[in-house]
């Protein structure tokens, strides 16, 4: 479901770390919008426990994917992809493996969209159509 979904161009609607093999994790995001008093700051992050996605997908639906950038993963083991969806507080990030296949999916419903990445090593921050930042350590477990 969740590889089909990504080639046709679309992503759950839906909180979570979405894998190929329609396993997903649940993420708590809270992301400041354009005129709440924190826009500027970090995003919090949370990964939690696993959910059923076939029921994520009745119950949420899904939403077109607008890519703002893909760019290489510093160690060359593939790409991460960032951007968001349809009505403008939807982010998501993916990470893709060199031959552009989906390794995993972040969909986050209140981020607003990611335009840019910068790297230190495989230590990733992310930037928010608002200038918020998200940071993630791309070596640990649950984002290799």
């Amino acid at each position: 479901m969740v590889e089909g979904l990504w080639k046709a161009g679309e992503m759950p609607l839906r909180d979570g770390l979405y894998r190929p093999d329609d396993t997903g994790l649940e993420l708590h995001v809270d992301g400041p919008g354009a005129y709440h008093p924190d826009a500027g700051q970090p995003i919090p992050f949370r990964i939690g426990g696993p959910f059923d996605v076939a029921q994520a997908l009745e119950e949420h639906n899904t939403d077109e994917v607008t890519t703002s950038f893909e760019d290489p993963l510093p160690d060359g083991s593939g790409w991460i992809s960032g951007g968001g969806g349809g009505m403008g507080n939807i982010g998501y990030l993916a990470r893709l493996d060199v031959d552009s296949s989906l390794r995993w999916v972040a969909v986050m419903f209140h981020s607003n969209p990611f335009v840019g990445v910068r790297y230190d090593r495989m230590r990733a921050t992310f930037t928010n159509d608002w200038g918020n930042l998200l940071t993630l350590d791309l070596i640990t477990p649950t984002l290799r």
